[in-house]
C-alpha cells in the first residue's frame, strides 16, 4: 500500500504505542511478496533488531524448509539464521512425534514437506493399507492420483492432519490456491473431517514460537496479513496482535471483520511507535 492511505484504511489503522520485547512476523504478504520485500519492511526489521528486539519468522507455508526461508530473507537484505524461522512443516512434525510416533504417512505435499518429516524420523509410503496417516498440505504438484490414495487410505481408517488451512498463498499479481483446497476436496469425497490443523491459528504453532522465545505472551507481538489465522493466533496466545494491509486482508475487510487486531499498520514501519512511517 502507498503512503498516502485511503481515508478507509486510514481509519482503521491504529500503530503501537509500546515496545515489546519480541516481533514475530509472517512471511508471505506480510515481510516479502514473490521475490521482494514490501514497503518498508527491511528498515522496520533492522531497526528492531539494532534496538535489542527478538525478531522471528512464523509461516504457514510448508513448500520451503525453514533453512530456505532463511535464506530468502537472507538474501533479501535481512540475514537471518535458520533457527529463526518456524514454519507448519516443522510444527506438523512435531505435532506426530507427539501423537503419532513412528507413523507411516502418506503426504499430499511438496518435497520439502516430505523432507521435514523424513529427518523427524517418519517413513513415507503411497500403500493405502500401510498408512497410518494422511497428511494434507500446500501442494502445487496436486494430481488426481495423490486423492486416490488418500481416499483409500482414509478409507481404510486412518486419520487425516493438515499442515495449514489457508484458502491462498499471496503471489504477485494475485494468489495460488493452498491447502483449504485440498482439505475440502478429501472432507468432501471421504465424509471425515480433518483432524487437527496445526499451522496458524492454532495453539500446537503458538506453542512452538512461544517457546522458541522463552518469553511471556504479554511481551510478544504478531504481526500478519490475515486476521483469521495471524491475528487469531498471536490473540488467542494472550500476544498483542498487528494486522499489516499489505497482504490478503484489506482495509474495508479489517473494518467489518469480528476479529479485532491489537493494532493494524499500513506497512511494517508503523509497527515503531517512535518513527513516523
Amino acid at each position: 500500500m502507498s503512503n498516502q492511505l485511503s481515508s478507509h484504511a486510514a481509519g482503521v489503522v491504529r500503530r503501537p504505542d509500546r515496545w515489546y520485547s519480541a516481533y514475530i512476523f509472517d512471511l508471505d504478504g506480510t515481510v516479502y511478496l514473490g521475490d521482494a520485500l514490501l514497503p518498508t519492511a527491511g528498515e522496520a526489521i533492522e531497526r528492531l533488531r539494532r534496538l535489542g528486539k527478538r525478531t522471528v519468522f512464523l509461516s504457514n507455508n510448508p513448500t520451503k524448509t525453514r533453512e530456505a526461508q532463511a535464506a530468502t530473507l537472507t538474501r533479501l537484505g535481512l540475514p537471518t539464521p535458520a533457527e529463526d524461522v518456524l514454519n507448519s512443516a516443522l510444527v506438523m512434525a512435531d505435532f506426530l512425534r507427539h501423537r503419532m510416533p513412528g507413523a507411516r504417512l502418506y503426504v499430499i505435499g511438496e518435497s520439502p514437506l516430505e523432507q521435514v518429516l523424513r529427518q523427524a524420523g517418519f517413513e513415507l509410503t503411497e500403500e493405502a493399507a500401510a498408512v497410518d496417516a494422511v497428511i494434507v498440505s500446500f501442494d502445487r504438484t496436486f494430481v488426481y492420483r495423490k486423492l486416490q490414495i488418500a481416499f483409500d487410505a482414509i478409507r481404510a481408517g486412518a486419520p487425516f492432519f493438515a499442515t495449514n488451512g489457508d484458502k491462498y498463498c499471496p503471489v504477485p499479481g494475485g494468489g495460488e490456491p493452498d491447502a483449504a483446497a485440498l482439505i475440502a476436496a478429501l472432507e468432501a469425497c471421504t465424509d471425515v473431517k480433518v483432524e487437527a490443523i496445526v499451522g496458524k491459528p492454532s495453539a500446537h504453532m503458538a506453542a512452538a514460537v512461544l517457546s522458541l522465545l522463552d518469553l511471556p505472551p504479554a511481551e510478544c507481538v504478531m504481526t500478519g496479513d490475515r486476521l483469521e489465522t495471524d491475528v487469531l493466533m498471536g490473540l488467542d496466545a494472550g500476544m498483542a496482535a498487528a494486522l499489516t494491509l499489505t497482504g490478503a486482508t484489506s482495509a474495508a475487510q479489517a473494518a467489518a471483520s469480528s476479529i479485532r487486531p491489537t493494532y493494524v499498520v499500513s506497512q511494517l514501519a508503523e509497527l515503531l511507535p517512535d518513527r513516523n512511517a
